[in-house]
């Protein structure tokens, strides 16, 4: 006979006691008149799309005048000397991004002090002395880490899992984030990295996707980005989106922008919100899910904004609105972090968390990326506290594999950094290849994050510091 044991009365009071406790919280927009620089802007004109084109930030004299006295010259000159030595990225802010650094109970008296912490302004407006002085970037880091453009089928469409592609329609964003997987690509070029250019026209360029697509039905899955989808006109996007519609075998389409985040008032325009409708009026027709991915790293970038744009397109009818974002060090790397994000974006802006990439290996950005092990604890420390559904995967994107969930990983050596990852299917680059599927393929952590002995192997590694052309120099 099984007795029952009446547990304590105090068992509830401890299961309250977590590692991570859910405090519900209410968005708010940052106060932009707390800038000397936008005093005197209205509201109407921050909520207008073409006014927050026109004001972004593009370089340091503009910094200035929105920043006034509030920054220090240390500041300034840490900024200077990273866009001229390390930067991939040029600047690039919208106010809008610009806005959602620095809290608004920083003093000014310790402004730059708070403004060099902020976690968004160490990822969009990166500064010298935030890049490792040793391992700037890892021995085995490219340009086009993922070899993407490899993979092109045509011009801007990378085929590279059996079903879906991406098809990257503009190499331009309405703000530039430091970490960019594509700095290969996207953008303008810096002093360090002249950028790769798009060479057909657009109207070419999309017709040969168009092409492709219509004649190869394995596909059934595209992403539509680049850059980033807010930068193209709209009736240009949305004639793409519906010959998409037209091709029977695709039932997916996905629209990425990161100016959800950065340029809310973009998906805001009626002409934008009536042209959705209108496409997604098509695709709930013909039985295709439409939806739009974002890219939001910390819950400081979840404002009231964010929610009424996301609002506002699924009202138009997208299926829905999810997020991908990237695991950086400095910015959203702890589980708190990650929590109070996901939290933001599923329960009051309705936005699904998706992903967590670990940040690629793309050159000077070693500073960002985390290792395996602690994306894994990452992972764990997350599960239960999120509905299933809104729980994110984090991911490794491992080069000439793909989307590995970071547990399916199948060796792993922790004093080097060296992980092995299998895959099961061939990408673009494999053609026939037999053993494409039967061989593992590298993935490196962080060198920075690893024992003494580990950094001690890779110093006697490397001949010399990889540099910007991603040229390897380590075994």
């Amino acid at each position: 006979m099984t007795t029952y044991i009446e547990p304590e009365k105090t068992a509830f009071a401890y299961a309250t006691d977590q590692p991570y406790t859910y405090v519900r919280k209410q968005l708010t927009e940052p106060d932009w008149r707390r800038f000397p620089g936008w005093a005197a802007v209205t509201e109407s004109e921050w909520r207008d799309a073409q006014w927050q084109r026109a004001h972004s930030v593009k370089n340091i004299v503009q910094l200035r005048a929105v920043m006034g006295d509030l920054l220090d010259e240390q500041f300034y000159a840490d900024l200077a000397a990273d866009q001229q030595e390390q930067a991939t990225m040029s600047m690039l802010l919208p106010p809008q991004m610009l806005n959602t650094m620095t809290p608004l109970s920083a003093k000014r008296r310790g402004f730059t002090e708070a403004f060099y912490a902020d976690p968004i302004r160490r990822y969009m407006l990166p500064v010298l002395s935030d890049r490792d002085p040793e391992w700037t970037s890892h021995p085995y880091a490219e340009r086009d880490s993922l070899h993407e453009s490899d993979m092109w089928a045509t011009e801007g469409l990378t085929h590279r899992y059996p079903t879906k592609v991406l098809a990257e329609l503009l190499s331009t964003c309405p703000q530039y984030c430091g970490h960019c997987t594509r700095m290969d690509l996207v953008g303008n070029s810096t002093p360090t990295v002249g950028k790769a250019k798009l060479d057909l026209r657009p109207a070419d360029r999309q017709e040969r996707m168009l092409d492709y697509l219509r004649a190869t039905p394995s596909v059934r899955d595209v992403v539509v980005s680049g850059g980033d989808v807010a930068n193209l006109p709209w009736p240009r996007l949305e004639a793409f989106v519906t010959e998409l519609l037209e091709i029977d075998t695709i039932r997916d389409i996905r629209l990425a922008s990161k100016a959800l985040a950065g340029l809310p008032q973009h998906w805001l325009q009626d002409k934008v919100v009536d042209g959705v409708a209108r496409v997604a009026r098509t695709a709930a027709d013909r039985g295709v899910n439409l939806a739009l991915h974002t890219h939001i790293n910390h819950v400081q970038s979840v404002t009231p904004l964010v929610a009424e744009a996301t609002r506002a397109l699924l009202d138009a009818g997208l299926r829905d609105v999810r997020n991908q974002g990237v695991l950086l060090r400095g910015v959203n790397a702890t589980t708190t972090d990650l929590l109070d994000l996901c939290f933001a974006l599923q329960g009051e802006a309705n936005i699904l968390p998706y992903y967590f990439y670990m940040c690629d290996m793309i050159p000077n950005a070693e500073h960002w990326r985390v290792a395996l092990w602690e994306a894994q604890q990452l992972q764990q420390e997350m599960m239960g506290y999120l509905p299933g559904f809104a729980t994110p995967r984090i991911v490794c994107d491992v080069p000439f594999v793909g989307k590995r969930w970071v547990h399916q990983v199948v060796y792993y050596d922790r004093i080097r950094g060296i992980s092995h990852w299998s895959k099961n299917y061939r990408t673009g680059l494999d053609g026939r290849d037999i053993d494409a599927l039967n061989r593992v393929y590298p993935y490196y952590d962080p060198i920075d994050t690893l024992p003494v002995s580990g950094q001690k192997w890779w110093r006697n590694a490397c001949t010399v510091p990889c540099d910007i052309s991603g040229t390897v120099s380590a075994p």
